[in-house]
């Protein structure tokens, strides 16, 4: 798959029209602080923790397509919330589209034959290690896809509930 295409999936996913539903900023576009810090069910995480994590996978993403070893996000895997206000969540939201915009024009910017070289890493699957480039931004889709169902059944589960 090109570099082009994978951008395209990539934004389409983020603030686009994928083919599957919403996209995720649509869905957290209404959604409130006091909603995102909330835990509707329980054992699962917020919609701000969800939100926090997949801007820190989103940014080590972009950094191992840079050419920086695989590691954990700079920021942890599952950063804490903090105080909830407005101000912060909105913040939260617009780190996550950075991050997703950075990437993309990271893509954009690769030769296409840096896809098929390796991560620099060994193979760690709780850390989805030992991919090529190309089959790492493929899964930085799939991780913000399902992250994304998460929060829209959050959002759900506040609002039934």
């Amino acid at each position: 798959m090109s570099s082009d295409t994978i951008a395209e999936l990539l934004e389409r996913v983020l603030d686009g029209d994928p083919w599957y539903g919403t996209s995720t900023l649509t869905l957290l576009a209404d959604v409130s602080a006091s909603e995102a810090a909330a835990h509707p069910v329980a054992g699962a995480h917020s919609i701000w923790e969800l939100v926090l994590h997949m801007t820190g996978w989103v940014h080590e993403v972009r950094m191992r397509l840079e050419g920086r070893a695989a590691q954990e996000p700079d920021e942890g895997d599952w950063p804490e919330v903090g105080a909830v206000t407005e101000q912060r969540w909105r913040d939260a939201v617009t780190r996550l589209a950075e991050a997703h915009r950075a990437l993309v024009a990271a893509v954009r910017a690769t030769d296409p034959d840096t896809l098929s070289r390796p991560v620099l890493d060994t193979r760690d699957p709780a850390l989805g290690t030992g991919l090529t480039r190309g089959l790492t931004l493929h899964g930085a889709i799939h991780h913000t896809v399902y992250h994304s169902g998460q929060i829209a059944l959050l959002t759900r589960a506040l609002r039934q509930g």
